[in-house]
Parts: C-alpha cells; sequence; structure tokens
C-alpha cells in the first residue's frame, strides 16, 4: 500500500514538475525582448557561466555589451533577468522589496542549515527580526567594540611577529584573516573566544564555522534543486532520509550544521542563564555584556510579547551572525592586504597616516573617533569594497506579477525602447552588483581601476544623481533597503582596526606565486587552480625595513 501511494505521489510530483518546466520554456513574455547571450545548455543555461570562478569576464561583457537589463537562462530554460539599472534596483531592494525576495531555494536552504535567522525569514517575521536587531549595531554599541577589536588585533600583531621570527617572511594572510574575523565576531558578537590567535587551539564550534562555506559550495551543483526535492519529498521523509544519504560531502555538511546548532544553543543557554542572574554575571564573561548577543537578549527579553524573538529564531542569529561576519570580513580584509601590495606608494601612504594619527603614543589602538576620521584608510577601505564586492551575489525571484521600472530606456531586440518590464510571478531576478558599482556612465573610465583618490574629492555629479539605493557610500556592496547587510558598520570597524594595526607595523608584498580570486558566494584567493583558500604573502617588519619606506 505504501508502495502504490509513493509511486502516486512521485508521478504527480514529476509531472508537476514537467508542467512548469514546459510552460517556462514555450510561453513568451517581455524578457524575450531583451539582449543577452545565447544559452549554451537547456539544463544549466547561462548559470555555468555566471558561477563560473573564473568568469569576471562574462560578468563585465554582461554590462559593458548588453546594456543595463539582460536577458539570461537558468536551468531548464528558465527565463532570468540580469539587471543593473538604478532606479529599478531601488524597486528590487527598497520599494518593493517583500515582491522582488529572497530565491526559495536561498530562503530553504539557509533555514535548513542555519535555522529561522534573518538568512532564513521573509515577510513579517523578517521584518521583527530587523526591528530587533537594528539596535543592536547603533554608533552607542559600534563604539563599545573598538576597544574589544584593537584587543583581539593585539593578538594578531603578536602572532604574526612570532611567526615571522620563527620561520621565513612568507604567511598566509588568508588563514591569519579567516581566524582573526572569526575572533573578531566571537568576542564582540557573541562574547566568546574561538580561537587566542598567539598559539594553536581547537575550538568545535570555530572549526565547524571555518567549513560550512567550503562544505555548502561543494553541494552547489545541487542547490538549485532545493525546490525540487522538497515539492517531491514529504519533510518526514526528507529528514530521515537525510541520514542515510551515500554522499561524502553532503554527510560532511549534515555533521558541521549539526554542531553550529549544538554549539550555538550551548552559548544561548550560557548567556541567558548568566542575563537571568543580572548584569553582574554577564559582566563577568569574555564580552563583560557589551557584545551583541548580550545587548540582544536584554532587548528581547524587555520587549512585548509581540515583538520578542522566539528562543529558535535567537539561537538562529547566532550562527547566521558569526558565519556571514566571518567569511566576508576576512576575504574583504585579504583582498586588500593584496591590493596594497600590489600599490607599494599607497601602503606607504597609508603607513605615514597611521603612524601620524598615534601622535608618538605607546601602542596601536586607536579610538573611534580618531579612527573613523582617517581620511585616506577610509579611502582605502571604500574603494577596494567599490572595486571588490566579497559577496558579488544578489537573486530575487517575484513572488507576484509586477512591473519593473527604468531609469534609462533599453533598446529591444525589435529596436523598440523599453522604459518598464513586465514580469510575470516566479521571475528570477539577478542584480548585477559589479556591473553597478563599476558602471563607466555613473563612475567614469575609470571605474574599473583601483584608485583610493577618488574618495577624498567629491564624487562625480552622476554618482549622486544615479541614485543608487545602496546603503554604503552610494555602492550596492551592502545592498539596500530591509535585507541590506545588517551588520556593514561592524564590518567596516573590524577593517580599519585589523588595517591600522598591521600596516602601521609590517611590509606587504607578493610572493612569486599565482594568485587567482575565485568568483563564489564569497570570493576567495587561490594560488592557481588550488581549491583550498590561500593568500601566500611576503610580510616583513616595518622597523626592519627602515626609515626609507615611509617617505
Amino acid at each position: 500500500m505504501f508502495g502504490v501511494l509513493f509511486q502516486a505521489a512521485f508521478v504527480c510530483a514529476l509531472t508537476w514538475l514537467l508542467l512548469k518546466v514546459v510552460r517556462r520554456y514555450t510561453v513568451k513574455s517581455a524578457l524575450d525582448n531583451l539582449p543577452g547571450p545565447p544559452s549554451p545548455s537547456f539544463l544549466h543555461g547561462n548559470l555555468q557561466q555566471l558561477y563560473d570562478k573564473q568568469g569576471w569576464e562574462f560578468h563585465r561583457e554582461l554590462g559593458e555589451k548588453y546594456g543595463h537589463v539582460v536577458l539570461l537562462h537558468g536551468k531548464f530554460g528558465r527565463k532570468l533577468l540580469y539587471v543593473f539599472d538604478p532606479l529599478a534596483m531601488h524597486a528590487i531592494a527598497v520599494k518593493e522589496q517583500y515582491i522582488y525576495d529572497e530565491a526559495r531555494w536561498w530562503l530553504r536552504m539557509n533555514h535548513g542549515t542555519f535555522g529561522p535567522g534573518l538568512l532564513g525569514t521573509t515577510g513579517e517575521q523578517h521584518r521583527r527580526q530587523r526591528k530587533m536587531l537594528n539596535p543592536t549595531f547603533n554608533i552607542n554599541h559600534m563604539r563599545e567594540m573598538v576597544p574589544i577589536f584593537f584587543n583581539v588585533a593585539d593578538k594578531l600583531l603578536r602572532a604574526l611577529e612570532s611567526t615571522i621570527d620563527a620561520r621565513t617572511s612568507e604567511v598566509d594572510m588568508m588563514s591569519w584573516m579567516n581566524r582573526t574575523a572569526l575572533e573578531l565576531i566571537g568576542q564582540a558578537g557573541l562574547g566568546h573566544s574561538f580561537d587566542p590567535l598567539v598559539e594553536q587551539s581547537a575550538d568545535t564550534y570555530g572549526s565547524a564555522v571555518k567549513s560550512f562555506i567550503p562544505a555548502l559550495f561543494s553541494l552547489s551543483g545541487y542547490l538549485h534543486f532545493y525546490n525540487y526535492i522538497e515539492g517531491m519529498v514529504p519533510a518526514s521523509l526528507r529528514m530521515l532520509a537525510a541520514e542515510w544519504v551515500p554522499h561524502r560531502k553532503f554527510q560532511r555538511l549534515r555533521t558541521i550544521v549539526n554542531t553550529m546548532h549544538e554549539q550555538s544553543v550551548r552559548l544561548y543557554n550560557a548567556k541567558r542563564a548568566a542575563l537571568e542572574q543580572g548584569d553582574g554575571a554577564l559582566k563577568r564573561q569574555l564580552g563583560q555584556g557589551k557584545d551583541l548577543m548580550s545587548i540582544l537578549l536584554r532587548a528581547n527579553f524587555a520587549a512585548s510579547s509581540e515583538d520578542r524573538l522566539s528562543e529558535e529564531e535567537v539561537v538562529a542569529q547566532i550562527s547566521t551572525l558569526t558565519v556571514t561576519a566571518t567569511d566576508t570580513t576576512s576575504n574583504a580584509l585579504s583582498r586588500t592586504l593584496y591590493t596594497l601590495a600590489k600599490h607599494p606608494e599607497a601602503q606607504a601612504k597609508l603607513r605615514q597616516e597611521l603612524i601620524a594619527a598615534q601622535d608618538g603614543r605607546q601602542g596601536w589602538s586607536l579610538d573611534y573617533d580618531k579612527l573613523t576620521s582617517l581620511p585616506y584608510l577610509d579611502a582605502i577601505c571604500r574603494e577596494t569594497l567599490h572595486l571588490y564586492t566579497p559577496a558579488p551575489y544578489r537573486f530575487r525571484e517575484t513572488r507576484e506579477d509586477v512591473v519593473l521600472p527604468l531609469s534609462e530606456p533599453a533598446r529591444g531586440l525589435d529596436g523598440t525602447l523599453i522604459t518598464e518590464i513586465p514580469l510575470p510571478k516566479d521571475t528570477m531576478v539577478f542584480v548585477g552588483i559589479m556591473s553597478c558599482n563599476t558602471n563607466q556612465a555613473i563612475w567614469g573610465e575609470d571605474a574599473h581601476e583601483w584608485k583610493p583618490e577618488r574618495w577624498l574629492s567629491p564624487l562625480p555629479e552622476s554618482v549622486t544623481k544615479a541614485k543608487i539605493p545602496g546603503v554604503y557610500s552610494n555602492l550596492m556592496t551592502f545592498w539596500g533597503g530591509g535585507r541590506a547587510c545588517i551588520g556593514f558598520k561592524f564590518s567596516q570597524l573590524e577593517m580599519k582596526v585589523v588595517l591600522s594595526t598591521l600596516v602601521s607595523r609590517f611590509h606587504f608584498e607578493l610572493t612569486e606565486k599565482p594568485i587567482r580570486w575565485n568568483l563564489a558566494g564569497v570570493v576567495y584567493p587561490t594560488v592557481g587552480i588550488e581549491s583550498h583558500p590561500t593568500l601566500p604573502m611576503k610580510v616583513t617588519r616595518v622597523s626592519d625595513r627602515g626609515t626609507a619606506t615611509l617617505q
């Protein structure tokens, strides 16, 4: 009996899937009149080109050859809109953000790995979580984070000095930035130490966090099928089957996810127990009650019943914030050090600014106001995030039929001018973050050049008039609207603290090893075609090089 029912359910689900595929492939829409590259595969469409680790030229060509709205194809011929028009992005990210919602496979994948946190929820539940979390990242709390950040950066400084003393000056800065970013979010975010930095130490949670993104993207070929799997296999059966799936990479990811959840629950219970004992108990913990999770728990306990987050939601934020903060920050820092090594004159100029800011004082820490007022350090950070966004992918799906407005007309294949695009429900939209950030019509002919100086004078009028809807520096690097990166100010402070500490004391150069930057959910460096993220650099003390380097 069970076998017959299962076969019937399977046939119905397969028929439903085939009907959706046929409809997507055969029904004409306004998207068919848009220019775009040919689809090389019915099964994958242009997705393999979009996801190609070395697909930089393909992404650049989309913006420069086809314009600000482009027709692409997804799996099984599904039409996909690629766009970086400012008015369209405002509609997508801000005005109609819950019509242009996160892709269902993305939400379900995040819900399945992190739980019902910011990345795994939408609609009213997501709005309620943002309402509770936003005050946690206000300026007053960020000010209190700076001493915590410098404490971690000082440990990194001592660890690197010891490494250089003990071995050659070639150092894998990607590894160190990853360890540092994890410890920064650990201490400032959770009041927990993952890594002492000055010595090797294994932390179960920290190891799982470091392994999560590589384990997840090892299954990237399957992720877009998540919806179909959910549609065909009941939840109870999925959970049972997950234990028996004979797939090594899947089981590795499952183990990592279970570990992160168990450790998040442990951290939550410890924090809650301390809070119930009073502020004195929280202040005796590592974060002294100033870490983000302590602030969140205090606010959550004091909130009204309709605003309060459930225990499951709070636990989900722990892994969500830890993973996202670690990978993006570590890769942004690695890219900045790499770029400074390629531009030694900029590195020297930054070092001069940092040393002057110390004003002869002992130590290398600066207070919040001093740190955030350094113009060249700020320009270095802005320009690196302008040209090299750490997380270049933003997918959206339309939840209903909608009309997408354009700030400038696009030329259709039939020669007509298109000022708006009707999009059917369930249309996949890919927002070209890199194309937007380097749009020559907005940023000028030098849009693809790394030029920190562009931030030391007023930006071109074309930039301000474009009204890019991002939350940061007329860029889409941190997105915009209600799903913008909630911790972008936190990330900026982390970058400035680590850079000010390292560049003050060390000089960075490239080695002869070929470094490749790989497109992924978070961009990462490798040596040649190796798959393991790494960034070997030659690191020497500034004091060992003499004062000539500071001139």
